[in-house]
């Protein structure tokens, strides 16, 4: 994973050079750098204004006694623009302006929750940030004893109360000794 990242962090610097390059070809170099330095500018007009504007909502989630949580992943992802515009370069302007839109970053966000906080808390939690705990059985769905674990009695999929829990579950014997000590 760590691998891919950076592969990704190097790949981007290198398609921005060569766009440069190609484009330096094709139009003069001073238009090139006029359009570099005014996609950083208005880009960091635009994640101020949309950070005044995440802020605003933080408080007023706070305020309202909820976790500002799709606030805070807004605030993060408006750094990483902030990032990318100040980076020269129109391959880093344009995934800076698509952190810094709240249409596209709206999708960025979910997506980010779906595949890496998510992920990440289950891990830490052991399922119990989205629920995806094992009550009953194991997490394969053997029970060493033929018959899934967490299937119910009385039905095919597990719907009911009753679990079936063998003939010899409450066949316990103890000694005579055990018997003496445990009162």
């Amino acid at each position: 994973m760590f691998k891919r990242i950076l592969a990704l962090l190097l790949l981007i610097p290198l398609l921005d050079a060569i766009l440069l390059v190609w484009l330096g070809f094709q139009f003069p170099w001073q238009l090139i750098v006029a359009v570099v330095v005014l996609t950083a500018l208005v880009g960091m007009l635009f994640v101020r204004a949309e950070g005044r504007r995440t802020m605003r909502k933080i408080q007023r989630a706070l305020a309202e006694g909820r976790p500002p949580t799709d606030e805070l992943l807004d605030g993060g992802l408006l750094i990483a623009a902030g990032a990318f515009l100040l980076t020269p370069g129109l391959v880093t302007d344009t995934v800076g302006f698509l952190l810094v839109l709240p249409p596209s970053r709206i999708v960025i966000r979910k997506l980010a929750k779906k595949f890496v906080v998510t992920p990440y808390l289950d891990k830490k939690t052991g399922g119990f940030a989205s629920g995806n705990v094992y009550t009953f059985g194991f997490p394969d769905g053997g029970d060493f004893g033929g018959q899934p674990s967490g299937q119910a009695e009385g039905s095919a999929d597990g719907s009911s109360d009753v679990y079936d829990l063998g003939d010899d579950a409450y066949d316990v014997e103890f000694d005579d000794d055990e018997r003496s000590t445990d009162q």
